[in-house]
């Protein structure tokens, strides 16, 4: 394995932890406004309280490691979505403001326009997230230099608008399953609910999405029709993700919840499958113009040395997370110390 492909997947690896642990953060935030009563809100803002911020940490690794390992795609990645990603900024932002602030004050117009602001920014990043997504599989206007040409509106077509609603789907389904491990009594039979409309949202867009692929981007599906076995990953992604519903019905909501963890793992795994080597799509020549993970790396010195301190530095950070979550797992109950 060469030092290219080692970094390439420590980016996909640090994107699917992302994915998985700030994914239900951003679920539960774009189900916020679904909560009516004060008390609802307060428990749905603690069960993610002492979490949300270790999650995003995977959001600044992702980021570094581009910066350091693949230079020209950050570079291209962070000036063509220049304004998505100003977008994703202030809804980090807000969204951080908006869990600090909301219990600052007793007044109902208070905590309901931070609750508006905690929902809106949730869905602003899970969108935005998709939208970027669904650009990379398309393309983007990249010309011989491998500089962008293109602007903002040509990254609003309907099927990267169709991705950016799966994707906060996704995202709304998973938070829901996570809210059912944390919640009881009538609230948890209440979020019981919404993980059944929450699937049955998820599979339609899931189901449009897979149609418009083969027909927007049939490219990505040329490596599994090289070799047929490949075509178990999006067999087992479908199953993990069917094993959802089934876990629910039963009332196992823990496996329910590690089942659409492994199922926004295996859909990344598919995503990366699809456009590897791929990690920045021209649409004006994809053959020359592309951005690989072989000619956009660094030196080998630098990703060597790199390596080496993303193995001391990474542990740190998993440890660091299998502590917290240990720490807050189990039903949230508030006290006088709660958001």
């Amino acid at each position: 394995m060469t030092l290219e492909l080692l970094w390439y997947l420590v980016v996909l690896v640090a994107l699917i932890f992302y994915a998985v642990l700030d994914g239900f953060d951003l679920g539960v935030g774009c189900l916020h406004l679904f909560a009516k009563k004060d008390i609802e809100r307060r428990t749905i803002l603690n069960s993610i309280g002492p979490l949300w911020d270790g999650n995003e940490v995977w959001l600044v690794i992702v980021g570094g490691a581009l910066f350091a390992g693949f230079p020209d795609v950050f570079a291209t990645v962070f000036s063509a979505f220049y304004d998505f990603v100003m977008l994703l900024l202030c809804g980090l932002i807000f969204r951080a403001v908006s869990i600090e602030f909301r219990s600052k004050k007793e007044s109902p117009r208070w905590r309901q326009t931070w609750d508006v602001v905690f929902s809106v920014a949730s869905f602003i990043i899970a969108f935005g997230l998709g939208l970027v997504f669904g650009n990379i599989i398309v393309g983007i206007p990249l010309n011989d230099s491998k500089d962008f040409v293109g602007s903002f509106l040509g990254f609003l077509g309907p099927y990267q608008i169709l991705f950016g609603l799966t994707t906060t789907a996704l995202f709304a389904m998973h938070g829901s399953i996570y809210l059912a491990m944390k919640t009881e009594g009538a609230f948890h039979k209440s979020i019981r609910g919404w993980i059944n409309r929450t699937v049955l949202l998820f599979f339609g867009f899931y189901v449009l999405l897979t149609l418009a692929t083969f027909g927007v981007a049939p490219h990505m599906a040329d490596r599994m029709k090289d070799s047929p076995v490949l075509f178990l990953v999006p067999l087992l992604a479908l199953l993990t993700l069917l094993n959802i519903p089934r876990q629910v019905k039963k009332g196992n909501d823990g496996w329910a919840f590690l089942s659409s963890c492994l199922g926004i793992a295996l859909l990344l795994g598919l995503f990366a499958l699809g456009s590897f080597p791929t990690l920045v799509r021209s649409s004006i020549n994809p053959a020359e113009n592309s951005l690989t993970y072989i000619n956009a790396a660094s030196s080998p010195l630098t990703l060597k040395i790199l390596l080496i301190m993303v193995g001391i530095g990474v542990p740190f950070v998993l440890g660091y997370g299998f502590y917290i979550y240990r720490l807050f797992h189990g039903k949230v109950r508030l006290d006088p110390h709660s958001y």
